[in-house]
């Protein structure tokens, strides 16, 4: 162990990354979990019943049983990392100091936008304030009725905007900063060095954490990738080009698909996912546009200041809303919506987290919190705004004066309100089919990256592989339901929140391991030194001179005797977080 003659000040937090060969797989996490998930696959071959029974048993327990712990979780998180930004921690670099952030601010925001929830926003923008306003939450409002607008914009926000992008914020900057900043590898488990210790992190506790994280990430990530393939299906079926949408339509759309992702993965963050993100950033403004511009624009206007003010005053309601907050009905909502969208956010987390955290290095935490939360909330809002003002507005000819919304035909349903229907369902389809390959893409390489020790550049191999049963988990979690039915989502949502019980746990101790490194981050250090000594000169100056007295600042040469309290600082503080 060096002691604080071997290193200055200078250098004692410069990474110290043991050197592995890029393509060094960890043997045991990929065998394990890619085991895990053939096993299922084979599973959903051979016997999709029981495997949707199994999955619905056990996505009814998790949300029975631990639905308090998500509500309260997921609100802790959002005050966590509001209060990281606002505080002195804030000015922390997720690198090196004077490090430059890796890709430009607006390519930023776009992959970050397009891995998080691109295909969601795509199939629920009309669907779900629409379905709010059709069937609002038990004991709001009255279907139909003004109320029931507000209840249906502030509801989807809350669905959509702080809370979710809270939950990523956190697992971002437990790895950014744990990778970038302390030179640890890029694992889920290597962010608990703090709280377990470098040796039980790189044993089987840490090697359990990156198979949890790779299971999750492959189930949730195809999750989405289901939706796209649905919300695709249907605009085939709703332009006249299938009679319906069935299982040999649905599984051919994620055949193409998973080929492009493929074929984007292996060319790199750079090349591949920032190209598409950018295309899909283009092309949703286009189909916002168009909307906005066809539709009530006046009332999507109007909608988005009443929304933002309908949010801030229901948001303690929405908050705090559980089981006991009423019957059978609130629980029986609570598990089809807000318990379920955390538990799906939460299986999102080690994909969404560690690829934003990815291409987030050089910025600091407050620019990281400040990016991550308000833009995505903000583009939410507009977004919602603009297609779930619409949806209301049409809302008869979409829903044929049913109190209910077939979610995969909504948004083509009300482009049948506008002109040219043939020409924006295509365009919806393309911008689908790239917010599919954007997120599977980074998905496939933080797979990868989980399977090679926290290599920023995975093998192709390892990408090509986890990126084809990526595919082939989305089409077996379709299957399980019938693709053409409006209940098809069930499939998808019972294997992805059953990862998400761990996980949230797993975050509660990131929250905490995070905290304790970022205590002892040299720039803190050398805060609360430099307080100290000024703290004591301005006393001692005091004592000797009175009030009229100035600091001033001179070299010196310093000997073994006066030992640098900073260097010693900072040298324990990094040994502790390494050992």
């Amino acid at each position: 162990m060096p002691t604080g003659n071997d290193r200055t000040s200078t250098d004692i937090f410069e990474p110290e990354v043991e050197h592995r060969p890029e393509s060094a797989l960890d043997r045991v996490v990929f065998g394990v979990a890619a085991a895990l998930a053939l096993v299922v696959v084979l599973w959903g071959i051979l016997d999709q019943a029981a495997l949707g029974e199994r999955a619905s048993q056990a996505q009814s327990w998790v949300i029975e049983y631990t639905g308090w712990l998500f509500v309260l979780s997921t609100t802790g998180f959002v005050v966590f990392a509001i209060w990281l930004a606002a505080s002195r921690y804030g000015k922390i670099p997720l690198g090196q100091d004077g490090e430059r952030p890796e890709f430009r601010t607006t390519s930023w925001i776009a992959m970050m936008f397009s891995a998080g929830m691109g295909i969601g926003l795509m199939f629920w923008g009309v669907a779900e304030p629409l379905t709010f306003y059709l069937s609002p939450p038990p004991d709001t409002a009255t279907a139909g009725s003004d109320a029931a607008v507000q209840v249906a914009m502030s509801q989807t926000l809350f669905h959509w905007t702080l809370h979710p992008w809270a939950v990523y914020a956190v697992v971002g900057l437990a790895i950014g900063y744990g990778t970038f900043r302390l030179g640890r590898p890029q694992l889920i488990s290597a962010a608990f060095t703090r709280v377990l210790g470098r040796r039980q992190t790189e044993g089987p506790i840490g090697k359990a954490i990156d198979i949890m994280a790779i299971f999750a990430t492959l189930f949730g990530s195809a999750a989405s990738l289901g939706l796209g393939a649905l919300q695709i299906g249907a605009g085939i079926e709703h332009n006249g080009w299938v009679e319906s949408v069935g299982e040999t339509l649905v599984v051919s759309i994620i055949v193409v698909l998973t080929i492009l992702f493929i074929l984007s993965a292996v060319s790199g963050v750079a090349k591949g996912i920032q190209w598409l993100s950018n295309i899909n950033m283009v092309l949703a403004l286009v189909l916002a546009a168009f909307v906005f511009i066809a539709g009530p624009t006046l009332t999507m206007l109007n909608l988005i200041p009443t929304s933002i003010a309908d949010y801030v005053a229901f948001l303690p309601e929405m908050a705090g809303r559980t089981n006991a907050s009423g019957g059978d009905d609130v629980a029986d909502w609570l598990g089809a919506w807000t318990i379920f969208y955390w538990a799906w956010w939460v299986s999102w987390t080690p994909f969404v987290g560690m690829f934003i955290a990815r291409i987030s290095r050089g910025r600091t935490i407050r620019q990281f919190v400040t990016g991550v939360l308000l833009v995505p909330s903000m583009v939410s809002l507009i977004w919602f705004a603009i297609f779930g003002g619409a949806g209301i507005s049409e809302a008869d000819a979409i829903s044929g004066g049913e109190s209910s919304v077939n979610s995969n035909y909504a948004l083509f349903d009300l482009l049948q309100q506008y002109p040219i229907p043939a020409i924006t369902t295509v365009l919806v389809m393309i911008l689908v089919g790239i917010f599919f390959v954007s997120g599977a893409d980074a998905a496939s390489l933080v797979m990868g990256t989980l399977s090679q020790r926290g290599s920023i550049h995975p093998s192709t191999w390892t990408v090509v592989f986890w990126g084809s049963l990526t595919g082939a988990v989305a089409a077996i979690m379709l299957l399980i339901g019938d693709p053409g039915d409006p209940v098809a989502l069930q499939g998808l949502q019972a294997l992805t929140i059953v990862a998400a019980l761990p996980f949230l746990l797993v975050m509660v101790l990131l929250c905490v391991s995070l905290y304790r490194d970022l205590r002892l981050d040299p720039i803190i250090l050398r805060e609360d030194l430099g307080q100290t000594l000024v703290e004591d000169a301005v006393l001692a100056g005091v004592e000797q001179h009175g009030e009229d007295f100035a600091l001033v600042f001179e070299e010196t040469t310093p000997t073994e005797d006066d030992a640098n309290e900073l260097d010693a600082a900072e040298l324990d503080a990094t040994e502790d977080a390494r050992s």
